[in-house]
């Protein structure tokens, strides 16, 4: 079964007087495990179907699935804690929260939910984190401490703290030179090989797309190619 479906998805936006359609009826699965990249230029709709894989938005018409079900017919309820506990979210702009140190913040999401106590297994499962993305030495600074890199490092972890099924990531390159940028995609694709995490890009990054297993190209809210790779 797909992790995620769509199914003759659009979303319209009103502009003044005039409506904008972004996305024109799209249909694509994801599966469990992909490590895929939806590309396409400025205004190709690629965010907007971010958004409604990620419960931020709702499309206009047809049909969002998260392992089988019609996201649709959930309530607002329903939608958090899915949010919650099956989606990290990983963004361009790091968006991590400055008063609060990098262990802080890799915690932060266990804390949006139920009142969850650190036990051993939680606070080896932290450890195991940001080992894993080579903050061992940081974990006490701000985040105004760190590089663009060592923010967007913290950010990966705290979007897999909650052991999400998917992360989404928007552009989580464009903040970041090359050279850090590619350590960070190495970072992610890493991460998806070693957890099974399914993770789905939106980027305009060469790279990003290159070493996907599963490329989604978008052009005027329209899907124009969907490849999957064959995995090595």
């Amino acid at each position: 079964m797909s992790i995620v479906q769509l199914s003759q998805v659009r979303k319209n936006y009103a502009l003044g007087k005039t409506t904008v359609e972004a996305v024109k009826g799209v249909d694509f699965r994801i599966e469990k495990g992909d490590f895929i990249s939806i590309a396409g230029p400025s205004g190709s709709g690629k965010s907007t179907i971010l958004n409604m894989i990620g419960l931020i938005d709702a499309p206009s018409s047809g049909k969002v699935e998260l392992e089988g079900r019609d996201v649709g017919t959930l309530k607002d309820k329903e939608l958090t804690r899915l949010r919650h506990e099956a989606l990290g979210f990983i963004f361009q702009s790091f968006n991590l929260i400055p008063v609060l140190s990098a262990r802080e913040n890799i915690e932060f999401p266990l804390l949006l939910g139920k009142k969850v106590k650190f036990t051993r297994e939680l606070r080896e499962w932290l450890g195991f984190l940001v080992d894993e993305v080579g903050l061992s030495d940081r974990v006490d600074n701000k985040p105004n401490e760190l590089s663009g890199g060592q923010r967007q490092r913290v950010a990966i972890a705290r979007a897999l703290v909650t052991k999400p099924l998917i992360v989404l990531a928007d552009e989580p390159t464009a903040n970041l030179d090359s050279a850090t940028g590619e350590a960070i995609i190495a970072l992610m694709k890493k991460i998806n090989k070693e957890l099974g995490t399914t993770f789905i890009f939106s980027t305009h990054d060469a790279k990003i797309v290159d070493i996907a297993d599963h490329v989604i190209r978008l052009k005027d809210g329209l899907v124009v190619e969907n490849t999957r790779r064959d995995q090595p």
